[in-house]
């Protein structure tokens, strides 16, 4: 067996074999409580990969602090090859205000690689770069749809990355989509020091919900199993494919008014289909909302409330012959089958 060093973050040590939660400093609130960075590191007794997994990036988007923290239970880590780096808040600060920003309105996601001497998004994001990503071999950034939209489960990739593309087939999420950089991510600034990240995004902000935190986590175990990390217990049946597309859109309202919704993320939809209403208050008047896609809905409004324009159905384009609400369906039962196996406790 080959003898591992210890691993080194902050000014920390980790031995192999243990687990450890470090602070890494990041500034203090107004009143002059410390704020950190908090990395649970897991370091194997054998050689393998580092893999870090991110969540509240976007400090509302709480359900990626389930999927870690439920990560973290499972008894796979226990003969663990590799280092695992866990790191369930990254934006403390939106964290604690339940807010999707930092308290100077910046978005983290957008601050990256970041500096020393910048705003606190910018300071934040070089931390993370220099102490997570640069030790890294690989990234997992757990997301939500933003606060009143909700996400089908999906991972989002660049579209030019092979090696990505197959990973994201090895995680397994009932979507995956290939959408661009966007300048100042995570993602982006991590895939310019040669670390891929996949992306994950699923539910809606502020809330936990089953099939995103199930997903999750069986995606994080398929992908660490794949890298040799880890040895599961779960079947090895085939595995139910991920649906692709390479585009997307989203329908807006035509008019303000109250939204009535008359379809639901993972179903499949059809050019002229009826996706919903929008209503004066008065129910005198209403404007059908119709799909120009043949598609999969990925994402919604969950507001009744709609202005003029606002976004209300985020639908994939994907290949005529899928019967995407039938793979979606297998995919959920399949999940919950590996998640049984893989879990001590789901939700």
């Amino acid at each position: 067996m080959d003898v591992r060093s210890d691993f080194q973050i902050g000014d920390q040590f980790v031995k192999p074999g243990t687990r450890r939660t470090i602070d890494l400093p990041v500034s203090v609130f107004s009143d002059h409580t410390p704020v950190s960075l908090s990395v649970h590191v897991v370091h194997g007794r054998r050689p393998g990969p580092t893999l870090f997994v991110s969540a509240a990036v976007h400090g509302d988007e709480v359900v990626g602090v389930k999927i870690i923290r439920n990560l973290l239970r499972t008894t796979n880590l226990k003969h663990l090859k590799g280092t695992l780096l866990a790191i369930p808040i990254v934006n403390a600060f939106g964290f604690m205000n339940r807010s999707r920003y930092l308290p100077d309105r910046r978005d983290l996601n957008r601050s990256f690689p970041g500096s020393p001497t910048g705003s606190l998004g910018s300071r934040l994001a070089h931390i993370f770069m220099n102490e997570i990503v640069s030790r890294s071999d690989l990234g997992i950034d757990l997301h939500s749809a933003a606060i009143h939209r909700t996400n089908l489960p999906q991972i989002r990739i660049s579209p030019s990355d092979k090696k990505m593309l197959k990973l994201g087939e090895i995680f397994g999420a009932p979507l995956t989509l290939t959408s661009a950089m966007r300048p100042g991510s995570l993602r982006e600034a991590a895939g310019r020091k040669g670390v891929g990240v996949l992306l994950y995004e699923a539910g809606e902000a502020l809330r936990f919900d089953k099939p995103s935190v199930r997903a999750g986590v069986t995606g994080i175990v398929r992908t660490m199993r794949h890298l040799g990390m880890i040895q599961s217990r779960a079947s090895h049946r085939r595995k139910i494919e991920t649906i692709f597309s390479k585009t997307s859109s989203w329908v807006r309202a035509p008019t303000g008014g109250l939204l009535i919704s008359y379809k639901e993320i993972g179903e499949r939809v059809c050019p002229g289909e009826l996706l919903g209403v929008i209503s004066d208050p008065f129910g005198e008047t209403e404007t059908k909302i119709l799909t120009k896609m043949d598609g999969l809905l990925m994402g919604r409004t969950v507001m009744p409330i709609v202005n003029e324009g606002d976004a209300l159905f985020h639908i994939a384009q994907i290949k005529h012959d899928i019967d995407a609400e039938k793979q979606i369906s297998a995919h959920a039962k399949q999940v919950e089958q590996e998640a049984m196996l893989d879990e001590d406790e789901i939700i």
